[in-house]
């Protein structure tokens, strides 16, 4: 005698979906034998809007046979060459390690502090000269009195410089070049850039460094005497100002963990209050750094 199986009402459920699912299938199958054509527009569309919203996301320059970055370092304006400055800075600060340190503090040595002393104030006393001039290209004509009368003094009285009578009197000393001649009339200080042997500057005060050398008493000296004095001559006050330099270099390596980025920071901070006399604007920006 055949028994007769009951489905369990708990399987009710699943074979009710499962005819729902497959009827709902079947619709399918129809309307993409009906519509194949109306089917295939919309997946174009919708891959084209992926596209389009890919192409959107990616943003810098796309290269050639490689996918781009997605994030890109950020752009310095003061500093866009930093790649090839710090190489630059690596370099000089070889030479500056393996002969210019070794031969200022061999000058040291050498030199008595009264002598040595005597000589940093010849060539400051030879710098108020290309300093009136700047003062008066600017039209600082009091600044260029007191610069000219300084040196009028200090090379009479103060015996050619060696002594420094016009700062004891109130004569102050000023610091003019014709990178901050420039500044005055307007001339942005452009990209920070290293030069090689000679050290920080901007695209600026490198154009103004010509002018500089051309209207150094020593460069000019140089025609008028016999040849082997001029290289000496030169060579003395390049020491001099690198052995100036000695007892600040214990403060910058123990400030820094960056000795690129403290140099560079402070050189465009010092020349931005030269140019502006000491009163620089408050936000660097909104004056493109002049």
């Amino acid at each position: 005698m055949a028994r007769s199986v009951k489905p369990s009402p708990l399987l009710l459920p699943l074979l009710l979906g499962s005819l729902l699912n497959g009827g709902a299938m079947a619709e399918d199958t129809v309307a993409d034998g009906n519509a194949p054509a109306e089917k295939n527009a919309s997946a174009a569309k919708t891959a084209s809007v992926e596209d389009n919203r890919q192409t959107e996301a990616i943003e810098g320059p796309v290269f050639k046979n490689a996918a781009p970055p997605a994030t890109y370092p950020p752009y310095s304006k003061k500093d866009p060459w930093e790649s090839v400055n710090r190489k630059i800075f690596s370099f000089n600060e070889s030479v500056d390690d393996y002969v210019m340190r070794p031969i200022a503090k061999g000058y040291r040595w050498i030199m008595p502090d009264p002598l040595e002393t005597a000589v940093g104030n010849v060539f400051s006393n030879l710098g108020d000269i290309p300093i009136t001039l700047n003062n008066l290209l600017q039209l600082k004509f009091s600044n260029a009195l007191t610069s000219s009368t300084r040196f009028v003094v200090n090379s009479t009285l103060g015996l050619a410089g060696i002594v420094d009578l016009a700062s004891g009197i109130g004569f102050e000393k000023h610091d003019e070049d014709f990178g901050q001649t420039l500044g005055y009339y307007g001339v942005a200080s452009g990209p920070y850039v290293v030069l090689p042997f000679l050290g920080p500057s901007s695209a600026r005060d490198a154009g103004g460094r010509v002018i500089d050398t051309v209207t150094d008493p020593v460069f000019v000296g140089s025609f008028f005497v016999a040849p082997f004095i001029g290289p000496i001559v030169g060579s003395t006050k390049v020491t001099d100002a690198r052995a100036g330099l000695l007892k600040s270099e214990k403060t910058l390596e123990e400030a820094s963990l960056d000795k690129y980025e403290f140099i560079r920071d402070a050189y465009l901070q010092r020349r931005q209050n030269l140019v502006h006399d000491g009163n620089p604007p408050k936000d660097m920006e909104d004056e493109e750094e002049i």
